[in-house]
């Protein structure tokens, strides 16, 4: 848990910061020296990736900013990255190339953090980390064994609390053995069709009060991906005094009552299906009707396109997918991927934790679903909830938001494990059979003959 007064002490250095920040007297992404051709912006504006250079198979950046990853089954990742004052970790043209693709097949334009918002259930405290808290200043040195297997790049940190150690070690990109790709008996006796998987993680740790979270994305050689966020570090010395029935017995008998509260993680995602901003936003949902008769029950599936700026309710059955504006597959199916959040304690004490998805038209000042430092005009909000008003969608940008309700137990503590929240991207009709099929199925797509 937080520490109030470290907490507090935090959140007044990164606010001064960013009011600095909005008048030109700070910087806010950086990373290696040799990082061009991205520049560093000013804290007021936002760095804007540059798109893939044609006829390059690439991300355009520097090596030092790069990371590509062949995986099991010939499938290859590539990005960029970079460094944010606030949002820290920022992952930028994101392209898969699985087996058979000429090309790589860009996915996202970018991909960070949108805020993390912490709400205390006795009301007395309540956190934006990413824009109030310092999240970014707070990023963390990994020792070897914190990346097994992988690179630990260094990420110069503008605004970190120790000026003196503004170079950290701090980007893990390894690769992680997940087990079964696929299984399938074949048809021959003793037959069996199977893989073991192998992801590409990319991760940071920042440290805000007495937390540290784990910023984690995982690419999948099928093309999906996950975006995760684990919670670590150590219970707060100073919130043990939730004696209002608001927390739960820590220790020894019950005489500490840890404080209960709530983690609301936002994400923000620039789709760049096949290279081309935009795309078009799909709802969909399907009914279970019961027979008269008992008899197995009708299930209709019905799309929605969604046009206008939506606020979004994850229910049972429903779900959302950004379909590529240009792309199609070799079956000749438009590419897409599909939103699929992950278990979610959604908060409902403020109006933009009130919905899981939320379509917005891009505009760069948008960077924040809460607490938004960037100038987006005198009339306009400050959280993403205020976005939806009813602008066409041209250009939609994603935020998904995951919440998880904190009831600290015993074994919190000390370390407290990690507990993880997150949603995954996954492809829907990008290619035209699984990429990891093995050559003698490849015949199998559609009706069997």
């Amino acid at each position: 848990m937080h520490l109030n007064r470290i907490h507090r002490a935090r959140r007044r250095a990164a606010v001064a910061l960013a009011a600095s920040a909005l008048l030109g007297g700070a910087t806010a992404a950086a990373g290696p020296a040799s990082a061009a051709p991205q520049t560093t912006p000013l804290a007021g504006t936002v760095a804007k990736a540059p798109a893939a250079r044609a006829g390059t198979t690439g991300p355009d950046c520097s090596a030092a900013y790069r990371i590509e990853q062949t995986l099991t089954g010939g499938t290859t990742w590539r990005m960029c990255w970079r460094y944010e004052s606030e949002a820290g970790l920022v992952l930028d043209q994101i392209s898969y190339q699985p087996k058979g693709e000429a090309k790589p097949i860009m996915v996202l334009t970018s991909a960070k953090l949108g805020q993390i918002h912490v709400p205390y259930d006795d009301g007395k405290a309540e956190y934006d980390d990413l824009t109030g808290a310092g999240f970014g200043s707070g990023l963390q040195g990994m020792l070897p064994d914190e990346c097994p297997g992988g690179t630990i790049k260094t990420v110069k940190v503008v605004n970190a609390w120790d000026q003196s150690e503004n170079e950290v070690k701090g980007l893990c990109a390894t690769t992680r053995a997940r087990g079964h790709a696929y299984r399938m008996a074949g048809d021959q006796q003793g037959q069996v069709w199977q893989e073991q998987g192998k992801d590409l993680l990319v991760y940071t740790v920042n440290k805000v009060g007495w937390y540290e979270y784990i910023t984690e994305w995982r690419f999948q050689a099928d093309g999906l991906v996950s975006a995760n966020v684990g919670a670590t570090g150590s219970l707060s010395p100073g919130d043990y005094d939730a004696g209002d029935g608001r927390g739960w017995p820590i220790g020894e008998g019950a005489k500490s009552y840890a404080t209960s509260h709530s983690h609301n993680i936002f994400w923000r995602l620039n789709f760049a299906l096949d290279g081309t901003p935009g795309g078009r936003v799909e709802q969909y949902d399907s009914v279970v009707t019961p027979r008269p008769d008992g008899s197995t029950p009708t299930t209709m599936t019905t799309r929605t396109p969604v046009t206008k700026e939506l606020a979004g309710d994850a229910k049972s059955m429903r779900w959302w997918r950004v379909v590529s504006a240009t792309g199609k597959n070799k079956d000749g199916h438009e590419r897409s991927y599909e939103i699929v959040p992950g278990a979610s304690s959604k908060y409902s004490g403020r109006p933009y934790t009130r919905h899981d998805v939320y379509f917005t038209e891009y505009k760069a000042c948008e960077q924040f679903a809460t607490n938004n430092l960037r100038n987006c005009g005198p009339d306009a909000g400050k959280s993403v909830d205020t976005w939806v008003n009813g602008e066409t969608l041209k250009n939609p940008i994603a935020w998904v938001n995951i919440g998880f309700h904190h009831v600290a137990r015993d074994e919190d503590q000390q370390p407290m494990p990690v507990h993880w929240q997150g949603f995954q991207l996954m492809p829907r009709d990008v290619t035209a059979m699984n990429p990891l099929t093995p050559p003698a199925l490849a015949g199998a797509n559609g009706r069997p003959q």
